[in-house]
């Protein structure tokens, strides 16, 4: 097995135009840096830099937003790429320096320390097909929120020409019929009449849109072969976010890491004799929101998943506790109906874990998707760690 202590870990704080990085050693010993542009010659230069440690990984701080441009083209390159939240960089700022002062240098050398200190972070691979995932369920997100955002404004329009407003759920059909019967003889109320009229239009084109995209997305998410679109709850929207957030399901030891991840599993908040636990407002938020309209959905109708809450609520828990149970219970589907396709489909390596099993200590089914597991809802003892990384060749 390849010496970890030899490589080196380089730490890059992104922008747009320019980089900062620092290498960094696994005793956290700082060899050098510096400040490059982004452009080609400034690329090439940082490239020629770094030669000097042919065991190297980069660890650059937001690569699903600020850093996913030279991500990709390191990437392109042959190098290693990990991801590092900003949220973990930051505190490694806080805690390194004792105060929260921002520079590219500071940021950057938090990145590195991350990268050093951290073996369970996300590793960026090139996939075109996650990519155009990405870009397709990022566009339908915004769908979305462009559709919400214009019905806000519609509504508020329809409260001023029609007494007591709209219903809630008010589709452009509906609010078409409705602008119908208004006839507002001032110019104000003509004024409100031809806005909401325009909003309805720009409703039906968003909706168009919309259907389009949920049909594209489910081609793509069925041509990975997974079977997420299986479980009750989970549309061709949550399903690619869960493909395009998630990457690789091995990376997760087991079961209570991913709830770890996504914000499910509960939090220790126990002091002397009191035991207790509270809701996590941590974790991947995109994700935790897929897992929250699955359980939204199950609970709207007569599944085993809306007797599980059903059963939590007899139980003493509150409505918001025993919701919590049910989120933390579809991880556990979520988890094992990834790692199956995973196993089925051979695509990604498979991490064994101390009892032999492929990164699972699970002994939830995923051939069903209701929280009918015995799981345990405890919270966890400490972050993911995954496999040694094998370095890819430098780039040339």
């Amino acid at each position: 097995m390849k010496d970890e202590s030899s490589r080196v870990v380089i730490g890059m704080d992104p922008h747009k135009r320019s980089v900062t990085i620092e290498a960094m050693t696994a005793d956290e010993t700082v060899l050098g840096g510096g400040r490059y542009g982004t452009d080609e010659a400034g690329f090439a230069e940082m490239g020629r830099y770094v030669r000097q440690f042919p065991d190297r990984v980069w660890a650059i701080e937001g690569c699903s937003g600020i850093g996913h441009h030279v991500a990709v083209r390191l990437l392109a390159a042959g190098e290693e790429v990990v991801d590092v939240p900003p949220k973990l960089s930051a505190r490694a700022r806080v805690f390194s320096t004792g105060q929260g002062r921002k520079t590219d240098a500071t940021d950057a050398h938090s990145v590195a320390l991350v990268g050093t200190r951290m073996a369970g972070l996300r590793p960026v691979v090139d996939d075109e097909q996650l990519a155009v995932l990405r870009l397709l369920v990022d566009r339908r997100r915004s769908l979305g929120e462009e559709h919400t955002r214009k019905t806000s404004q519609l509504h508020q329009l329809l409260l001023e020409l029609i007494p007591g407003g709209a219903k809630r759920d008010l589709s452009a059909a509906q609010a078409k019929a409705l602008l119908a019967k208004v006839r507002p003889r001032d110019v104000v109320g003509k004024t409100r009449r031809k806005v909401a009229a325009e909003l309805v239009a720009d409703l039906e084109r968003i909706y168009a849109r919309k259907k389009e995209a949920n049909k594209e997305l489910t081609e793509l998410v069925r041509a990975t072969g997974t079977t997420l679109l299986d479980l009750h709850g989970i549309g061709p929207t949550g399903a690619a976010r869960l493909l395009v957030e998630v990457g690789d399901i091995t990376r997760f030891p087991n079961k209570s890491h991913f709830a770890s991840w996504n914000g499910t599993a509960p939090i220790d908040a126990s002091s002397g004799d009191q035991t207790r636990h509270r809701l996590s407002r941590k974790g991947n938020r995109q994700i935790n929101r897929v897992l929250h309209t699955m359980a939204r959905v199950q609970l709207r109708n007569p599944t085993p998943g809306r007797d599980y809450y059903d059963r939590k609520k007899a139980d003493g828990k509150a409505p918001m506790e025993a919701m919590r149970c049910v989120k933390r219970r579809l991880s556990d589907i979520v988890f094992q109906t990834m790692l199956n396709d995973a196993v089925r489909t051979t695509k990604a390596p498979m991490w064994t874990g101390p009892g032999g099993q492929r990164g699972n200590d699970s002994d939830s089914s995923a051939a069903g998707s209701q929280p009918q597991t015995n799981s345990s809802d405890k919270p966890l003892p400490g972050p993911a760690r995954t496999q040694p990384r094998t370095p890819l060749p430098a780039a040339s």
